[in-house]
């Protein structure tokens, strides 16, 4: 299974295409299954960082693409020690 790291909504749209014909799915097939026309599908893939969270896991879900989240790892944390704990 092949990760992709998303660090910004421009990544979305290439990706979302890229996961939307890996499925072998038409806009018109996941339009269907969202409930929505295929234009307004077209415009969500195009501008995937105005969709919300619900409706972007319903589509991940639809084009069989799991969100895994995880804590980014940068030279200070990695460094700090492990005794160290957030203060919230």
């Amino acid at each position: 299974m092949s990760q992709f790291v998303v660090r910004t909504p421009d990544q979305l749209p290439s990706l979302l295409q890229a996961f939307r014909k890996e499925a072998g799915l038409t806009q018109e097939e996941v339009a269907l299954r969202l409930g929505v026309s295929q234009q307004t599908y077209s415009s969500m893939e195009r501008n995937a960082d105005k969709v919300g969270a619900a409706r972007l896991l319903r589509l991940f879900n639809i084009l069989g693409v799991e969100v895994a989240l995880g804590k980014q790892l940068s030279t200070s944390a990695a460094s700090s020690s492990p005794t160290n704990k957030p203060a919230w």
